[in-house]
């Protein structure tokens, strides 16, 4: 007898618990029977039944309820009648007002995932009701703080609705511009962000002062200035490049990143004191990096400082892992270079142009991509090395050695051998 009433007093509780008055009407709600009727209704994809019920646990009290997923059923049951019922945009906006209660709710009462009932507010904001246009970006907005992680379609829809409504006042080209730069770079190969970038200037230009107007209104931003950067490079405006990786290295001296591109930007700009001091530093960040050794030495070749040209490639073949051959075919261009650069074509010029053969040789011993062209710079310098008769009225015999001399070739400190 003790348990029955310990189980009838526990029944009663519960019956309680689950039976809250409705205070309009005045009469007691059965939560239990309310779900079971909404899920059962739903199951059976009668959503127009489901609906009302629905709509009761969830005014009343959905929490118990909640592992059964009621606000995502119910957001079913919204895309439901917008693709099947609804035909004016005044019932359109009605079932916006409605979702938009729909994912309140669901953020007040702690269901799962809550940034995903923010999220889709904001869609449902942008997509079905009437609000204004500066609205409908607030929402995004919010929704993108609260989840910045948010898949790339929220982000396209934000940057949608700034296009559609940018004025000269509110700066909605450079917002937009700024959203789809970061989505460029976060997935390169998706052409649309692209598209999206393009089509929000007339031209090249346009979107070059977009950026710098960016950056502009947010001078110690990093990240614009890099972007402005890499939008002037697309354009080929070299020049203007300068200035934002100039800022860069300044505000960040280690990162070899920057120093990189500003060096290809001084070369491209025709500013060869500015590139070797730029390749210098990366040489001090970087010291194993073969390519800065070799690149330096290309500009000093070009300036025709050939000896400070050759001590870098020297310095580029030590940096390298592996046999490099490319040194060794720019160095013999080198000897080949100030042989013709003498005005002569006397005995020690011929022997420059052996050394310069007898360097590309060893460029094309190593088997490199420039091995061919190497073999053919050999050929190509068969009449102008020394011929037998040259080393006889000489009085060298094979195996002689020969050091290379002369004014113009007092750099070179080299030998070669009489075969």
């Amino acid at each position: 007898m003790k348990n029955l009433k310990l189980i009838t007093v526990t029944l009663l509780l519960f019956l309680m618990s689950v039976q809250i008055i409705n205070a309009q009407e005045g009469e007691p709600i059965n939560l239990i029977a309310e779900f079971s009727l909404f899920y059962e209704s739903f199951k059976n994809k009668d959503f127009e039944s489901a609906e009302p019920h629905g709509w009761i646990v969830i005014d009343t009290d959905p929490s118990q309820f909640l592992k059964y997923r009621p606000f995502k059923k119910m957001e079913e049951i919204f895309k439901w009648k917008i693709e099947t019922i609804t035909k004016t945009e005044e019932e359109k906006n009605q079932i916006a007002v409605q979702a938009i209660k729909l994912y309140d709710r669901a953020i007040e009462v702690g269901a799962k995932n809550p940034e995903y009932f923010v999220m889709r507010k904001a869609f449902i904001i942008e997509q079905w009701s009437d609000a204004s246009p500066q609205e409908k970006v607030e929402a995004y907005i919010y929704a993108l703080e609260i989840t910045p992680d948010a898949d790339a379609y929220y982000k396209d829809r934000l940057g949608l609705l700034y296009a559609a409504n940018a004025t000269v006042e509110n700066g909605y080209k450079i917002k937009a511009l700024d959203i789809y730069m970061k989505l460029a770079e976060e997935d390169p190969e998706n052409e649309l962000w692209i598209t999206r970038i393009n089509g929000l200037a007339d031209d090249m230009d346009q979107l070059v002062g977009f950026m710098k107007k960016a950056w502009d209104l947010d001078k110690d931003n990093l990240e614009k200035a890099w972007k402005y950067a890499e939008m002037c490079g697309k354009a080929e405006q070299y020049d203007k490049a300068i200035e934002p990786l100039e800022f860069l290295v300044e505000k960040n001296p280690e990162v070899v990143t920057y120093w990189t591109k500003l060096t290809s930007l001084y070369i491209k700009a025709d500013r060869t004191d500015d590139a070797i001091k730029a390749y210098k530093t990366l040489i001090e960040l970087d010291p194993q990096n073969r390519d800065n050794y070799f690149s330096i030495a290309t500009i000093y070749k070009k300036l025709g400082q050939l000896s400070v040209a050759r001590s870098y490639l020297q310095k580029a073949s030590k940096a390298s892992a592996e046999p490099w051959d490319m040194p060794l075919y720019v160095e013999a261009g080198l000897y080949e270079q100030a042989a013709s650069q003498s005005g002569s074509f006397e005995f020690m010029d011929k022997c420059v142009y052996k050394l310069a053969s007898d360097t590309y040789v060893k460029a094309a011993r190593i088997g490199g991509p420039m091995s061919a062209v190497s073999s053919g710079r050999v050929k190509a310098l068969k009449n102008t090395v020394p011929q037998k008769e040259d080393y006889f009225f000489r009085n060298f015999k094979s195996g002689a050695v020969i050091k290379i001399e002369g004014e113009s070739y007092g750099w070179i400190n080299r030998s070669i051998t009489v075969k």
